[in-house]
């Protein structure tokens, strides 16, 4: 990448230089709209020695403000022994290059969020910077404000209890970006002070988000973060938003926080809300805020003085690269999650594609097991407690839970409801628009969730398009439910039940043929398998079984 080259020397500039000498010299690369205040509060620290910037109006604009500040080309910078730092703050795309390039010189190096915008180049950064003993830091400007540290004082501390679950707001109508998306302009914020107030990684991540002024660029995300400790966090980010709001809620069991970074005072407040069980129903008692005290100061400069101390002592900074790195992951899984349409888990933050498919409007529940090569299509939800085998088929629209077991290999078809207390062993066939029952006698105004009667349905049974079964019985292995039969008492294995109600009207076979039986025998017409009656069920007899 070239950068236009303007050179602009004073004796000030020397003068000024000798009087920081304690100070490292740095050069900022990039002097826009975040840029620039870099640029002033370096220059306010006595440690800005150039401004390197593509733009020659507002290179020309910079030069009239800082004279006694060189105006060079990212090479004249390279090659400049006096200047010890560079200070990147381009956009995201050009990050690596530049990072790569000043790390290779010999420069350590500040670079605004997010680090680069994949976690295998920012690992090659992370090393090259290790490996040539170099200072690698990242805006993530949050962690140099002093309501922030005092937070993270407070979780630490135990002053707000056992944390249960952090929400983010960014919203703003304000600089929409082409060269990336709001997910990587707004939320690196975000996830790092979520990821540091928790100190640990989430174990899994979804995301949704829509693009409205451009079709490629999402304008609103809102990540979900769930984490081994079972904290939940989500994100919400918009430049599509009314107004700004720059807010972030942590909710611990003994008092909840809120920060405001929008109050011009008062920013941290503590709200000691407890929860009472009253007739076995949870009541909320409120309680007045309490303001927290915080020092005060800009984050910006102490980011900017904490970069210049860390290349003063060798010492490593707050936000490091590999601190960088945590937070890309983030990133690139909320990325991938409502891009690709499917949902991540992370094992050691490794991150890794769940076995089972997951159309987007499909809702999955906390607590839920799905097994491999599973697929689950629109609008359908999977209640806690649910365990669903591999090999799945899980239609459009259908309810499974919550608590319900299914096994593997089975067929849910479109608009069925799978209630609690209903188990469906391998391979059942459920369908479309089926019924289960749950409960004997329902009332509206009479809650009978402790007098759930459990249904069975064994391995291999079919149960036809709108039939329903009446809770409380068990569905033979095999067993042929005619279409929309209704079943009321247990039914045998193989047996086919057709009717309202029900009545056994013949056999099937293992393979979903009709048996017809000679004397108390019947072999099946296409897989040969042998069956023997024996009163009111049949016995297959397996010895020639292919």
């Amino acid at each position: 990448m070239s950068f236009n080259r303007v050179i602009k020397m004073s004796g000030v500039m020397k003068k000024k230089t000798e009087q920081n000498d304690a100070l490292s010299q740095v050069a900022v690369v990039g002097g826009g709209y975040w840029g620039k205040n870099l640029v002033r509060n370096l220059y306010d620290l006595g440690a800005l020695a150039a401004i390197c910037d593509q733009d020659e109006a507002r290179l020309a604009t910079l030069s009239t403000q800082y004279e006694d500040v060189q105006m060079l080309s990212f090479s004249e910078i390279l090659a400049d022994r006096n200047i010890t730092g560079v200070v990147i703050a381009t956009p995201a795309e050009t990050h690596h290059d530049l990072i790569r390039q000043a790390l290779l010189a010999g420069k350590d190096v500040f670079v605004e969020k997010p680090l680069c915008l994949s976690v295998q180049t920012g690992e090659s950064l992370v090393a090259l910077a290790k490996q040539l003993d170099r200072i690698l830091m990242v805006g993530h400007l949050l962690w140099y404000h002093p309501v922030v540290l005092k937070l993270k004082s407070l979780i630490n501390t135990g002053t707000l209890g056992r944390i249960q679950y952090i929400y983010s707001n960014r919203l703003n109508l304000g600089k929409i970006r082409r060269e990336e998306n709001i997910l990587w302009s707004f939320a690196p914020h975000d996830i790092s002070v979520i990821l540091g107030l928790l100190n640990e990684e989430p174990d899994e991540v979804q995301a949704q988000g829509g693009n409205y002024l451009h079709p490629q660029i999402a304008d609103v995300t809102v990540s979900m973060l769930s984490f081994p400790s079972g904290v939940k966090a989500h994100i919400f980010v918009s430049w599509l938003h009314p107004f700004k709001e720059q807010k972030l809620v942590v909710v611990g069991d003994r008092k909840m926080a809120v920060f405001d970074d929008m109050e011009p005072v008062d920013k941290l407040r503590l709200y000691p809300h407890s929860i009472d069980w009253k007739n076995h129903l949870p009541v909320p008692n409120k309680a007045e805020a309490e303001v927290v005290s915080c020092e005060a100061g800009e984050p910006l400069r102490a980011e900017c003085l904490h970069f210049l101390e860390a290349i003063k002592n060798r010492s490593t900074p707050r936000t490091d690269g590999e601190e960088g790195i945590r937070v890309l992951k983030v990133l690139e899984a909320c990325q991938k999650a409502f891009s690709g349409k499917t949902r991540y888990k992370r094992s050691g933050f490794l991150e890794k594609k769940l076995p089972y498919f997951a159309h987007e409007s499909a809702f999955i529940d906390g607590g839920v097991s799905i097994g491999e090569g599973s697929k689950i299509w629109h609008v359908s939800h999977i209640l806690e407690g649910s365990h669903i085998g591999k090999k799945c088929q899980i239609g459009q629209n259908c309810v499974i839970g919550p608590n319900v077991e299914i096994g593997e290999g089975v067929k849910i078809q479109n608009n069925v409801s799978v209630y609690e207390g209903v188990t469906l062993e391998d391979h059942v066939f459920c369908g479309p628009s089926m019924v289960f029952t749950n409960v004997y006698n329902p009332r509206s105004e009479i809650r009978r969730m402790d007098q759930i009667r459990p249904t069975l349905v064994k391995k291999g049974a079919s149960l036809g398009a709108n039939c329903t079964i009446i809770c409380g019985v068990t569905i033979g292995a095999y067993a042929f439910i005619g279409a929309g039969a209704v079943i009321t008492k247990d039914v045998p294995d193989y047996a086919l039940m057709i009717g309202n109600p029900a009545r056994l009207k013949g056999w099937y076979c293992q393979c979903g043929i009709k048996l017809n039986f000679k004397n108390k025998k019947a072999i099946c017409s296409v897989c040969d398998r042998q069956y023997a009656a024996q009163g009111d069920h049949i016995i297959p007899q397996f010895l020639n079984e292919k």
